[in-house]
């Protein structure tokens, strides 16, 4: 048992010599050296590694009470709101969390965004955070259906609906999602498998891949520096970077205290955020035969439903110019080399003339899905010679600052009515939330650049 240099005796020694628990907590918490100048954009992480938790625990026990059944889904939410002791806590910590999860995640993400954390070597990092959005995505969108209320069901029938847009398999595939021809009860049960089985152990699974591959890099830091190449101590620990425990851990706790009171404020005064987090019309039992005048996803979809619904006909005569553009700019600039020279370009200009030949809405699922997919990309789209935004010329940060505004932008159209003017402002929002990724080869090598510190910047605080 040498191998496994056991140092505890006891109980933690009898279980250390067959699990490696100490082994484990020290690799990955008080032997973890993380960079010494993690500010309040580090907290988003570990907060988005509880509300999972809660979803989970809340999951359960809603699922305790639940029915997946069409005659009875929405009687059995109303039982668990005013019959189960504590029901309606649980119910809206979870319709609650599910807000909250994006909310953390989204501002994660525009953390990396910022200080360039799936530049290399996060790579993979970056990778299995965007999968783990994808999941979420998911995870929301089956988890939408189960309260079988009238926009649950009607959101679900239009999002549904949308591939069969796709060429040659779409009607079979919406129909194989369905179970049905319409939104049943079959529907019901397939999503409630998803939402409770299926995409919580892919989910789990992604997290755990995305905390072990990030162990193994070293975290990113706000000036992007490496800390293990930088100067070590005798012993070869970076000397730029300190414990995450109990330095970090306890500068997490901060953290989930402030996120806590926050979620506790609006469980209790304020559950359904002005029809935001919980839309008024899911207080309806669903009718089949009763469409809703206004039919729109939850807050944390409507950027990109926006993107869906500024695809019209006319719209795709912008997206084959921007692509036959593109295709031009790759061929003169000469960036790619060997058969990609020509293969990338070849693909635009293919893509171009599909455009005007496949039906507008199958490019809005395009553009939908492909403002996601395009997160994927994003360490081999920026080309700058520094990963952290403070280190970039000041009109990069103009740029990212007109996005996080386009995105907002495009989130609040998704929840309105459409007319002309606001499919006209989708149609530019969409244009500059692509362009901002499309263009990046392009405009993150422009300006001029600060010179990075050999060493992290800190001051203690």
């Amino acid at each position: 048992m040498a191998d496994k240099n056991v140092e505890t005796t006891g109980l933690l020694g009898w279980v250390d010599n067959r699990f490696p628990l100490t082994k484990m907590f020290k690799e990955h918490m008080s032997e973890y050296y993380a960079p010494k100048n993690f500010n309040f954009w580090y907290f988003f992480g570990s907060l988005a590694l509880l509300v999972l938790v809660i979803q989970v625990v809340t999951g359960i026990f809603l699922v305790m009470n639940y029915k997946p059944d069409a005659r009875f889904a929405f009687e059995s939410v109303e039982y668990i709101m005013r019959e189960v002791p504590g029901g309606w806590f649980i119910r809206y910590m979870h319709s609650t969390g599910a807000s909250m999860f994006f909310v953390v995640v989204y501002l994660h993400m525009l953390r990396g965004l910022f200080y360039g954390s799936y530049r290399k070597p996060r790579e993979l990092v970056w990778i299995f955070g965007v999968a783990i959005f994808l999941c979420l995505m998911g995870e929301a969108f089956f988890g939408y259906l189960l309260p079988w209320g009238q926009m649950s069901y009607w959101g679900a029938q239009v999002i549904v609906n949308l591939f069969s847009a796709i060429p040659f398999i779409g009607p079979d595939l919406s129909l194989f999602i369905r179970g049905d021809y319409v939104v049943s009860d079959a529907t019901l049960n397939r999503f409630f498998a998803f939402h409770v089985i299926a995409i919580p152990l892919v989910l789990i699974g992604l997290v755990v891949a995305h905390i072990i591959a990030l162990h193994e890099v070293g975290s990113n830091n706000p000036d992007g520096v490496e800390i293990k190449k930088g100067p070590k101590d005798k012993y070869g620990r970076p000397m730029d970077g300190i414990p995450f425990h109990p330095y970090y851990s306890v500068h997490d706790v901060v953290g989930v205290a402030g996120f806590l009171i926050v979620f506790a404020a609006i469980i209790f005064f304020g559950p359904e955020m002005g029809g935001y987090f919980l839309e008024y019309n899911n207080f309806i039992p669903a009718d089949p035969l009763k469409t809703p005048p206004h039919i729109a996803p939850v807050w944390y979809f409507t950027p990109f439903y926006t993107m869906l619904r500024a695809t019209t006909s006319d719209f795709t005569w912008v997206m084959a110019a921007g692509a036959l553009l593109a295709a031009v700019v790759l061929f003169a600039k000469g960036r790619l080399s060997g058969i990609w020279r020509l293969a990338v370009p070849g693909i635009l200009i293919l893509v171009a003339i599909l455009m005007k030949v496949l039906d507008a809405k199958f490019w809005g699922v395009v553009s939908m899905g492909g403002a996601v997919v395009i997160l994927f990309f994003l360490p081999w789209l920026d080309q700058s010679p520094v990963k952290s935004i403070r280190y970039r010329p000041n009109w990069h940060k103009v740029l990212y600052a007109i996005f996080i505004v386009d995105f907002l932008i495009l989130g609040w159209l998704g929840t309105q009515p459409v007319s002309p003017s606001a499919t006209l402002m989708g149609q530019i929002g969409t244009v500059i939330y692509l362009a901002f990724f499309l263009a990046m080869p392009v405009w993150s090598r422009l300006g001029t650049f600060k010179p990075v510190p050999d060493r992290v910047t800190f001051r203690a605080h």
